[in-house]
This record gives structure tokens, sequence and C-alpha cells, in this order.
């Protein structure tokens, strides 16, 4: 058994060797940096990271052209410059080229009812090869986690370099399995069959197996943050190879945002795209019981909604969340933006007094950062990033809330609520200080540091 898996590798080995001789005949990569990014249209901070990202290899090598590869089919050079801009204030030094990608629908989740993860990631491979059959460029960014496509990437003769937001499989996925958690990636019924548990489990161990085989072919590997960085290491085994870059915070704008806020009535905020693992459902029901809880003459606040809908599934998802607050009968209390501008963003943030977010392990947690620097006390979810990164003491003040289930959202809520205009101004200003750490300044420096090796040539 041992010499015949020897022979498989020898064998496998030496095909691969013969296809990237065979690619290097054919075709030999072009100067240029391409970023692998299906979605230039979801509006959210993995789309911040790629443009804040195009503008710093622009800045670091002038000359050398940068292409996005994208499924949008109304995407243009001068279009998502215009979109880097209004949604994200990033001025590109010049339009980006577009490479566009016709076979989106193979990494869509509706493509794979079952084996979500694995037809996924297999069809990444697929996006990847017509993406690199239609232009190769010499510095292959994955900006969107398709780690199954670095294997074909160093075929075709790339330099292969990763911004992982957030690990495909974790340790925390298994082990949510393992103790028969329902969420929105363990189905209930699979929590509730110990023989549907283990199979899943046999899944994951083997997807696992694979995604850190394919993680390693990355010449360079930048992590979101520490919980992202613990995680990747784990799998990917390529420490020396692995940087944790915070993401960029659009914080400039925000910082300039009065902390004094209007409390007629007090406004709460809640900005994310309307994915399942956002949870807004949490949200509502807890600013619902928050309601109960509150005394009758206080003035009653407001929800606001701020987010995107990549999809049909997510439009749906928006529906059911504005039936859900009509059945809670605070459907009068609560407001939802969609597809909004950042200008508009910038105005709706500078009228909340707190935000909300409940994902559980949100890798990193930009909106967080963004609540805080607009002077929104955060809220948010008690784990990963906000809890390991974000929401801690600066200079021994205390800078928001951490909250894991509804009652807990709903006694923040109150808290901040029923806070004097001095209390809440002076937690608004130590999460403003702290909201400083994670600036797009510093994303721009960090990066530049990280892949100045590979993108400029060695002195000789």
């Amino acid at each position: 058994m041992a010499i015949l898996a020897g022979l498989v590798a020898v064998l496998s080995a030496l095909l691969a060797a013969a296809l990237r001789r065979l690619l290097r005949i054919l075709r030999q990569p072009t100067p240029a940096a391409g970023f692998f990014h299906p979605y230039t249209n979801d509006g959210g901070g993995g789309e911040r990271v790629l443009w804040c990202a195009v503008r710093a290899v622009q800045d670091l090598r002038p000359g050398l052209p940068c292409a996005v590869f994208t499924g949008d089919a109304d995407a243009s050079p001068e279009g998502l410059a215009e979109r880097a801009l209004d949604r994200f204030g990033v001025r590109l030094l010049a339009p980006p080229q577009v490479v566009h990608l016709n076979k989106r629908k193979w990494i869509e989740a509706s493509t794979y009812p079952h084996f979500t993860m694995i037809g996924q990631s297999l069809g990444s491979v697929y996006l990847a090869w017509e993406a690199l059959t239609n232009f190769t460029p010499q510095f292959y960014f994955d900006t969107s986690g398709y780690a199954f496509t670095y294997p074909l990437a160093r075929l075709f003769g790339c330099k292969v370099i990763s911004y992982t937001h957030y690990p495909t499989i974790s340790s925390d996925m298994v082990g949510r399995v393992k103790q028969r958690s329902s969420m929105y990636n363990n189905n209930s019924r699979i929590a509730r069959s110990i023989w549907l548990s283990r199979c899943k489990i046999l899944y994951y161990t083997i997807f696992s197996w694979l995604y850190g085989l394919v993680g390693s072919c990355a010449h360079l590997v930048m992590v979101n943050s520490s919980w992202t960085k613990s995680h990747i290491v784990n799998i990917w085994k390529i420490p020396e190879r692995t940087k944790r870059v915070y993401p960029p915070c659009d914080t400039s704008a925000l910082q300039m945002l009065p902390l004094e806020r209007s409390t007629t009535p007090p406004v709460l905020i809640s900005v994310a795209q309307f994915r399942p693992e956002k949870a807004h459902g949490l949200q509502l029901e807890a600013f619902a019981l928050a309601l109960t809880r509150l005394d009758p003459h206080f003035p009653k606040p407001k929800l606001q909604f701020v987010g995107s809908c990549r999809n049909k599934e997510d439009l749906e998802r928006l529906q059911k969340l504005k039936d859900r607050a009509f059945e809670l009968h605070i459907d009068e209390l609560v407001e939802f933006h969609k597809d909004i501008s950042y200008m508009e963003l910038v105005q709706l943030l500078g009228g909340a007094i707190a935000g909300l977010h409940s994902m559980t392990d949100e890798h990193f947690g930009i909106v967080v950062v963004e609540y805080m620097a607009a002077g929104a006390i955060p809220i948010a979810h008690k784990s990963a990033g906000p809890m390991m990164d974000i929401v801690l003491d600066e200079d021994g003040h205390q800078t928001g809330f951490l909250a894991s289930k509804k009652e807990e959202f709903a006694d923040a809520i109150i808290k901040v609520l029923s806070m004097s205009q001095q209390e809440r101004q002076e937690m608004a200003a130590a999460s403003r200080k702290r909201a400083q750490r994670f600036s797009g300044q510093r994303f721009h420096e960090d990066f530049t540091e990280a892949v100045q090796p590979i993108l400029l040539p060695r002195e000789a």
C-alpha cells in the first residue's frame, strides 16, 4: 500500500512538472498584477481590500498594469475605478484592466445544494482556468479566498499572493459539528443525527487536508486578524510565509464626525451584507427584546439595517427580515437601506449612537472598526476578530460591548441607551482612538512591506 501511494505521488509530481513545462512553453506570464475577485460589486470589506490592494500595488510598481478578474458582466475599467472612489473612497492611479469571467456560476453556493465547500472549491479551479487562459499575470493575487486556485496559478508560472479574510474550514467549524450545533453552515437535520454528523466530520477532515495542501502553494499569505492567522498557520503550515495585515478601515472621514449625537430618537445601526452568516435575525430579535425592557417613558429607539445584496437569495433574506420586523410589531422602528453610496453610509453612521454586529467567528470585523471610528459604540459578537483584536480596552477605558446571545445583545443595547451623554461620549472617544490602529494608511504600509520582496526585482 505504501509503495502504491509512493508511486502515485511520484507520477503526480512528474505529471505536474510536465504540465508546468508545457504551460510555460505555450504561455509566458505577462508582467502584470492580476486580482482574482469574481464579485466586484458585493460592497463588503473584501471589496475594500481589493481596491486598497490595487492602489498599494500601483504605488509600489507604478508601471505595472493591474487587472481584475470579475464575473460581473457590466464591469468596465472606468466603472470599477469610479466604484472604488464612490463606495470606498479609494482613488486608483489608473483604471484596472478587466478580464470578464463567464463561468462564475460554478462558485455559486446555489449550484451545490450538498457538499457546498468542495463544490465551490473545485468550481473555483474551473473559473481560474478560464481566467488564466484569457490573461496570465506574473503576480496572481487572490483577494476572495479561493485557495484551490493556487496550484493552478503556479502551474501557469504565476507568483501567488493571497489575502485571506477567513479560512474556508477551521477547527471551530469541525467542533460545532462534533457538538452537533445547528448553524447556517451545519444543517439542523445533520445536527440531530449522530451518523450524519460523523459523516460530515469525515468530510471536513478530508477537506481540511486538501485545503492545507493547496494553501501551502502560496508564495505569500496575508491574513487579516490574529484569529485567522492562528487557523491558517495551523492548516497551511507555512508560518514563515504568513503575515498578519489588518484590513483597511476607512477611518479618515469617519473620524471627523462629531461624537455628540441626537437621541431624539436614539439610533442603532447595523451595517452588513444580507448574508446568512451575518445573523441579522439575531439583531432584530435582540432589538425587539430590548424594547420590551425599556422604560415606557424612554424615547423609542430606531434600528437601521444597511447592506447590499449579491444575488436573489440575499434579496429574499432581506424580505424575510422585513416580514419578521412586521411580525414583531416593530416595523415602524426599523429601517432598511440597500445598496447606498459611501457618503450616505457616512451620514447614517454619524447619526448612530451604537452599531450592531452579530456574526459568529467574524474573521476580523471591519464594520466594527467603522462603528468605532464614527463614534458609534460597538455591540459586537463575542468571538474571533472583534473579541481578539478590536473591542479591547484603550488606555484602560472600555471601548464597547461583546455579546453572543439574544439576551446579552439586548442588555448591551439597554446599557448604551441608558448612558448619560457624557458617559457615551467618553466611551465613544476611547473607541475612536482604538480604531486608529486599523486605518487605511496602516494597511497600505503593512501590505506594501509584505509584498515588496516579491513585486520588486531583487538588486543585483
